[in-house]
């Protein structure tokens, strides 16, 4: 979901007050997350944040910020969660807030319409993600015919660390998620704050109930969702009970008598549902 429109279950739980009450990081919320903690231990490592992930038109000569040694959390925090049933991804409650940034410069993505570049990064601690293979799966989604990029209003490229980019997917752990974007009490749900699309690694690693345990289709969904709000996209309802949700429901939380839906498009035409949201509640924990 202009910058200015509405983060999803983001800043929040303003986010089910309205689309535009949040969009660009304000001065006093760099401040709360400065005081959270997450973002000074991005400043202790030596990582400009502004230059990772906020309004980013840097001049491409100049250089890249290193890779940064992970920065020791202010406290362990709980055990490293795994997906059910499997040890596959494990990651901490909180990251150290440095940045692992993907190389990689990919094709255009779309054929016509504005274009937006972007960047893929993972936070320090979560060590079971190799940040180029994330990058390349997010590219995948985003490239995908049935994606935000079909209809010749967008195109989407993937871009490295040195270049200028229009936004940045982050993915997080549940804590810097919270600090992120701003609503340190919900570590389930991911968002998209400013030029800033925050994936918590939680739901990469475990999806939600309803997706009934279809994890890469829960992953589509949760990206193009997000990366919708940085297009202008706001929430939407379920149009028709026992068919499929728009992608900018907020699947994660409910379904309200849809089917699970990862993709902006189907059967070729993009698909939506009327616009507004669901008072759903946010679960604890992770």
């Amino acid at each position: 979901m202009t910058v200015s429109e509405v983060t999803d279950r983001g800043r929040y739980r303003g986010r089910r007050r309205g689309a535009g009450r949040f969009g660009v990081l304000t001065a006093a919320l760099v401040a709360v997350g400065l005081g959270a903690g997450g973002l000074v231990l991005a400043q202790r490592g030596g990582v400009d944040l502004g230059d990772l992930v906020g309004d980013v038109r840097r001049d491409p000569a100049r250089p890249a910020a290193a890779a940064v040694p992970p920065v020791p959390s202010r406290s362990a925090g709980p055990a490293p969660a795994a997906a059910p049933g499997s040890a596959v991804l494990r990651y901490p409650q909180r990251g150290t807030g440095t940045w692992r940034t993907a190389t990689a410069r990919g094709a255009v993505a779309g054929r016509g319409g504005e274009l937006l570049r972007y960047r893929v990064a993972v936070e320090g601690g979560i060590d079971d993600v190799d940040v180029e293979r994330f990058g390349r799966e997010v590219a995948v989604v985003l490239a995908d015919r049935r994606g935000w990029t079909a209809d010749g209003r967008w195109r989407l490229q993937r871009v490295g660390a040195a270049d200028p980019a229009d936004f940045t997917v982050l993915l997080t752990t549940p804590v810097t998620r919270g600090e992120l974007c701003g609503d340190i009490s919900d570590r389930y749900t991911s968002c998209r704050n400013g030029d800033r699309v925050v994936i918590n690694v939680a739901r990469w690693a475990r999806g939600v109930p309803g997706f009934r345990g279809d994890l890469a289709s829960y992953r589509s969904y949760v990206l193009n969702h997000e990366v919708g709000h940085r297009l202008g996209r706001g929430h939407e309802r379920c149009p028709a009970a026992g068919g499929p949700a728009p992608v900018m429901q907020q699947q994660t939380l409910g379904l309200h008598g849809c089917l699970p839906n990862a993709w902006p498009r189907i059967g070729g035409s993009l698909f939506s549902g009327p616009a507004g949201e669901y008072d759903d509640p946010v679960p604890a924990g992770d």
